[in-house]
């Protein structure tokens, strides 16, 4: 049987994770502090019956139906669910490498060409496709599915960041980790005072615009030794911020502009076009790393961590075990801190942190440093890890904890 602590998940997530980043990412709406009696209390709920353990799991999930409903009802003019009830951009939808016949169909079956990308850093083409007037897009979905069935067609769906920065400053953090050298990607909100990258572009409205969420995995990433740095921002102000086409612009950016490993701390549904940019990105040698969410092990299989070959991290607390908000992935990779951290706000001062976001940056700069060293990264950081749980990979630790002390820096 499971551990009782990894069935466990609560309705306090709505604490650990702001506003801002579940429901209107860009938009700056209050943030709700994870300190003190709100991380105690969550701690406590470890001693809670095993049934209400399920009970508060099965209330998690609601809470994320509940979310993405006030989603969709507050941004209703930017955006709407896709045929699986997602949110995405209204009335938009994407055509993977698209050839003539295929926009002959669709212009036939009422959808306009928007738009059309060439991606050169990934080696695709992707065409935005208005739905015909009238037609919700969930419709639109089925309809253009109906017309061009061996296309790949999806939804812009919206990606939300997986992680909270308390309100409160807490002490500087310490960096004493050896300068890593290899170039890091970050997808998240833009960094902002006291956090310096080499590069930064916006891939959204009003992008780039410093954001305490980006600001903490980048400062993360610098504490944990990397210096090359390189921040997409896929939020800015935009109400429909997040969605898949940013999320594959920046991955071509950053491609394009030599890093050599991405961190995405952000979760989503599946997306067959962001998947193909996932791919692709890989096939030049880029190590993509991504967080299992703080939806809780009942949620929905998050993306991008459950693409094949994405590193899927999860996050432990300050004694070792799973954080009980954690997500879960079709595959899990590595844990890492993921409470009890500290990190920049976009602000400039220092903030404590908490969730399954700020564990990814930490292994990001692991494989970054295997890289740095050469031969396997993948074999280094299975080399590093600490064996947690029942011996071997488990569905709680993955191969094991990477950067053990880095809380403590």
């Amino acid at each position: 049987m499971r551990p009782a602590f990894a069935l466990l998940t609560s309705g306090i997530l709505l604490l650990t994770v702001p506003a801002a980043a579940q429901l209107v990412p860009g938009v700056s709406l209050p943030q709700v502090p994870v300190v003190g009696s709100v991380t105690q209390s969550v701690e406590q709920a470890l001693d809670r019956p095993l049934e209400d353990m399920r009970q508060s799991a099965e209330s998690l999930v609601q809470s994320r139906t509940n979310r993405i409903a006030e989603l969709l009802q507050r941004q209703r003019a930017f955006v709407e669910p896709d045929a699986n009830g997602e949110p995405a951009v209204r009335g938009e939808l994407l055509l993977l490498d698209p050839d003539a016949a295929t926009l002959a169909t669709a212009r036939g079956a009422g959808f306009t060409e928007v738009g059309s990308e060439q991606l050169g850093s990934l080696g695709i083409s992707v065409a935005r496709l208005q739905a015909p007037r009238g037609l919700s897009l969930a419709e639109a979905q089925r309809r253009l599915l109906r017309a061009a069935p061996y296309a790949e067609i999806a939804p812009d769906n919206l990606h939300f960041q997986s992680g909270a920065v308390a309100v409160e400053t807490a002490t500087a953090a310490l960096s004493t980790a050896p300068t890593i050298a290899t170039a890091v990607g970050v997808i998240d909100g833009a960094p902002g005072k006291g956090v310096t990258v080499v590069a930064s572009r916006g891939f959204a409205k009003g992008a780039p615009l410093s954001s305490n969420h980006g600001s903490a995995v980048v400062s993360l990433l610098q504490g944990a030794g990397a210096r090359h740095v390189l921040a997409a921002d896929v939020y800015g102000n935009d109400p429909a911020g997040g969605n898949a086409m940013a999320i594959v612009r920046a991955l071509d950016w950053l491609a394009g502009s030599g890093a050599r490993v991405v961190s995405i701390s952000l979760v989503g549904p599946r997306n067959g076009v962001l998947e193909k940019a996932i791919a692709a990105v890989r096939g030049r040698g880029v190590v993509v790393v991504a967080a299992v969410g703080n939806d809780g092990p009942a949620a929905p299989p998050a993306y991008p961590a459950s693409y094949p070959g994405v590193v899927a991290v999860t996050g432990v607390d300050g004694r070792k075990r799973p954080l009980i908000e954690a997500g879960r992935a079709l595959h899990l990779d590595y844990s890492a801190p993921g409470a009890g951290i500290r990190g920049r706000n976009k602000s400039g001062g220092w903030a404590t942190l908490r969730g399954t976001s700020f564990a990814v940056p930490l292994v990001t700069a692991r494989a970054a440093a295997a890289l740095d060293r050469g031969g396997s990264w993948q074999s280094a950081l299975d080399r590093e890890a600490v064996d947690l749980g029942p011996k071997g990979p488990d569905a709680q630790f993955g191969r094991g904890l990477l950067c053990a002390g880095c809380a403590a820096r």
